[in-house]
């Protein structure tokens, strides 16, 4: 392990959150709010951070980016973030403690939603910019988006590309890594800016319409309002986000090749149909039993709540527009479960994804199959593509190391006193980079009750799901730190 070529990409790294900062500092400048100070303070450490951390590593080259290292700087690199970019809620007393202010941001970095704010509406823009503007920043990734900025990284830029892409087979579109990085944050900003124009068209400001396009193409969730979008209370805004929402949950990949004018990209890939049929079908169940109990009075309505709230969860953005904890206990379980499935492969979306989720099902049929046919020599497919048995391994394992560390986590949150169900739902929420959950943590409470020790534990959570596992846990095997 180079730790001093780590250190080199970590500055750059600490320096462009710094330079990001300069967004929200506007915001407060316009409104001349007290956070200009914590935010110009903020800076100042991150390119402190930064110079220190670059002169540590300065003589160490980019060339020599391996997969230790990749691992490595991708992993801290979430870390640092998160370290630098909760700076202006400590400093601006938004966060009482290191420990919230940490929690927030790494929620805010790794699209997860899970908030310790009670009072939203009370913090100044500037401070609510940044919440939504790191979810844009992490949605796409803080590497990827490296990648695409910095050329010079993209000499060993395979390495980080592959370990921090959600998926199990990270897809790249051209033969450059930097190109392939550039046109997934072309797609991302190009959606941004479509949604951003249609909220606006809705009746929201530039500043609501930009912090909830921020936290909906990132599959964020935070919001600027305490009642999410509810606020607003409109159909148009609701159906808008819901529509970039499914968008943000699906592959990038599938986006481009439809902007380039394959209009079937979308359809020809089977992991979408399966996205989009498992969206369908709980949209269309919630709907007959909110219609069924009377929670609304007609079938526009409850189609227009189901389907809302049936997308934020797959897709693990998190914006609510109805306390679904009021909803049949059926349709709880059934959003508890979409938890878990998460969106597509190549999305902005956590959980474990659809595209394992078919392995999984086509692996267990492939087995059952070998049974009654001993003899027969027969591979799990998906689509016309043959999966070698290192994949499905990968996959499985990936399967088992999540419920196994959903498990651990749920167990540790029991034991810091929290009920079963909110243990259960916080957990999943944050290993799913999803936000809200169920009982004390539900859609109109925030993780501000948790103690203390329960927050850095959710926090490990929204980074194992956001890096999907092996990234960080590699980092535990004593091997990586081997010759």
């Amino acid at each position: 392990m180079k730790l001093r070529l780590v250190a080199r990409v970590l500055a750059l790294l600490s320096a462009m959150i710094s330079i990001f900062m300069f967004w929200p500092l506007f915001w407060a400048f316009l409104d001349g709010t007290p956070d200009v100070k914590a935010f110009s303070v903020s800076i100042a450490i991150g390119f402190l951070i930064a110079a220190f951390l670059y002169i540590w590593g300065r003589q160490d080259s980019f060339q020599d980016i391996g997969i230790r290292e990749a691992f490595a700087v991708v992993t801290l690199s979430w870390v640092t973030a998160s370290i630098i970019g909760g700076l202006p809620y400590l400093l601006n007393g938004t966060a009482a403690t290191f420990t919230d202010a940490f929690f927030e941001a790494m929620s805010g970095f790794t699209t997860t939603g899970a908030s310790i704010l009670t009072n939203i509406e009370a913090e100044p823009r500037g401070i609510l910019f940044w919440r939504d503007l790191t979810h844009w920043l992490g949605g796409m990734g803080i590497i990827v988006l490296s990648l695409a900025i910095l050329p010079f990284i993209g000499v060993g830029g395979m390495e980080l590309y592959k370990a921090e892409v959600p998926g199990p087979i990270p897809e790249k579109m051209t033969p450059r890594i930097q190109q392939t990085a550039l046109l997934l944050w072309g797609v991302y900003i190009f959606l941004s800016a479509l949604q951003s124009i249609l909220l606006l068209f809705g009746g929201m400001n530039l500043f609501d319409a930009l912090t909830h396009t921020f936290g909906t193409m990132a599959t964020g969730g935070f919001s600027p309002k305490n009642a999410s979008v509810a606020h607003y209370g409109s159909a148009y805004i609701d159906w808008v986000i819901t529509i970039f929402m499914f968008l943000a949950g699906s592959n990038f990949a599938l986006h481009y090749h439809f902007l380039q004018g394959k209009w079937d990209a979308w359809w020809k890939d089977g992991e979408f149909r399966v996205y989009f049929s498992i969206t369908t079908c709980c949209t269309f169940i919630i709907t007959i039993l909110l219609l069924r109990k009377g929670i609304y009075s007609n079938i526009f309505e409850a189609l227009r709540y189901a389907a809302f709230q049936v997308v934020s969860i797959i897709t693990t953005t998190g914006f609510v527009t109805a306390d679904y904890e009021l909803w049949p206990i059926f349709t709880q379980f059934l959003l508890l479960i979409l938890m878990f499935i998460g969106g597509c492969a190549g999305s902005t979306g956590g959980g474990i994804k659809n595209l394992r989720i078919m392995v999984l099902v086509r692996h267990a049929y492939t087995e059952l199959y070998r049974l009654l046919h001993p003899k027969a020599i027969i591979h799990t497919k998906i689509g016309d593509r043959t999966l070698s048995k290192e994949i499905v391994g990968s996959i499985t394992a990936f399967f088992l190391l999540y419920i196994g560390l959903f498990t651990l986590a749920t167990l540790l949150m029991t034991g810091l006193g929290l009920d079963l169900v909110s243990a259960i739902s916080s957990v999943a929420a944050t290993l799913g980079n999803i936000g809200p959950g169920l009982a004390i943590v539900g859609p109109t409470k925030n993780y501000a009750l948790i103690p203390d020790i329960g927050k850095w534990i959710l926090s490990f959570c929204m980074l194992l799901g956001r890096l999907e596992l092996y990234t960080v846990l590699i980092l535990c095997v004593p091997a990586t730190w081997k010759r």
